[in-house]
């Protein structure tokens, strides 16, 4: 069993069984270009300013003020965070932003909108309980087999076998 394992804590056995099989056998780049062909095209600061307030329009009109988006390296994708929301004081606003990490510019675009979606909801829910999943779910109805396939995407990248460099 590869030492993967940990970017799937707390999914059921039989899942991560499947997923460690795909992985084992290097079929998981298969498994996500034939689920999901191509990458975004989201690849500026600014454009994914753009794609992440539009997000934010539609389902979080009453959020507090959003402040800057910026794809950033952030280190290990899971253990040091795909995406990490902060806020500051400009003023008397409180002003949130969102980094996302660069490995992110060449994944596909449903990929992205799961960790866009992620950090949004820490707008309203500080906590990862049920309030914040329910959030997500709302903002991206397949959030969650969208996240485990984040976390696939993840070995890839950590394996050096990002499928969307081509």
């Amino acid at each position: 069993m590869s030492d993967f394992k940990r970017y799937f804590t707390g999914y059921p056995e039989q899942i991560v069984n499947q997923v460690m099989e795909l992985i084992d056998n290097d079929k998981h780049g298969a498994y996500l270009t034939k689920k999901y062909p191509r990458p975004h095209t989201i690849t500026s600061d600014k454009s994914l300013y753009a794609y992440a307030t539009e997000l934010k329009k539609r389902y979080l009109k009453n959020a507090p003020p959003f402040g800057r988006a910026a794809f950033k390296k952030q280190g290990d994708m899971v253990t040091n965070a795909l995406g990490t929301h902060t806020y500051r004081m400009q003023g008397k606003t409180r002003k949130h932003d969102l980094a996302i990490n660069s490995d992110l510019l060449r994944a596909p675009e449903e990929l992205l909108k799961a960790l866009v979606v992620h950090e949004l909801a820490h707008f309203k829910e500080k906590d990862h309980n049920k309030s914040f999943y329910a959030l997500c779910c709302h903002m991206e109805p397949l959030y969650h087999q969208l996240e485990l396939d984040l976390r696939i995407f993840c070995v890839l990248v950590t394996q050096g076998k990002n499928p969307y460099l081509k």
